[in-house]
């Protein structure tokens, strides 16, 4: 069994760029704390994972199924470097629990448009963290008869995790650190930064992901 290509933290941070252009106005609420991984640095990894699931699903029917709203940015750029022809859908997921912990407990607001019964689904995952949300996602997609099912998560928190979960594609581990950036929000801002950062202050005791 080939294990899954992934990036670790400590030699993200230390390849990083000393200097990074801000993006000033939204680094000016102090709540934006330390680059974790520069946006070459996604973009370099991105690019490996699309070369990669290229390789795997050559001649599958492969379905792409980003979790939003955090995976936006990953699965737009991901499908661009997939050399395939491939379908995408959407679905959004509310876990219910505290601000610091997912209980499981999942309910769908969106759910996929299309069956998927007979295809090659991906799951293309912001972060996963505890696993449990994710876990009911699993559970409820295989009971759609899907040929085969996978997750690709542009970032994991193996300190986080409850449950083991099968995870093909692996973009970064990082530490257990509320992250901002590429998709990723705090109260439905700093989605918009090219890289992913540090929440800063009080705001770092709060995670999210599943």
């Amino acid at each position: 069994m080939t294990l899954p290509a992934r990036c670790d933290y400590a030699r993200v941070r230390s390849a990083r760029p000393s200097t990074l252009a801000p993006v000033t106005v939204l680094e000016r609420s102090g709540a934006v704390g330390e680059v974790l991984i520069s946006g070459d640095q996604l973009q370099q990894r991105v690019s490996e994972l699309a070369a990669e699931i290229t390789h795997d699903y050559r001649d599958r029917d492969l379905f792409m199924m980003g979790v939003l709203k955090g995976a936006i940015f990953f699965v737009a750029d991901l499908m661009r470097g997939i050399e395939l022809e491939c379908e995408l859908d959407f679905m959004a997921v509310s876990s219910y629990g505290s601000l610091t912990d997912s209980s499981g407990v999942v309910r769908i607001l969106k759910d996929l448009d299309a069956p998927i019964e007979g295809k090659d689904v991906l799951i293309v995952e912001d972060v996963v963290d505890s696993g449990l949300t994710l876990g009911y996602l699993l559970r409820s997609l295989r009971s759609r008869n899907p040929r085969s099912l996978e997750v690709c998560a542009l970032l994991v928190k193996p300190q986080r995790r409850k449950i083991d979960l099968p995870i093909r594609y692996v973009g970064f581990e990082i530490p257990d650190r509320f992250v901002v950036g590429y998709g990723l929000d705090l109260d439905q801002r700093y989605r918009n930064l090219p890289y992913v950062a540090a929440a800063n202050g009080d705001q770092g005791r709060f995670r999210s992901g599943g």
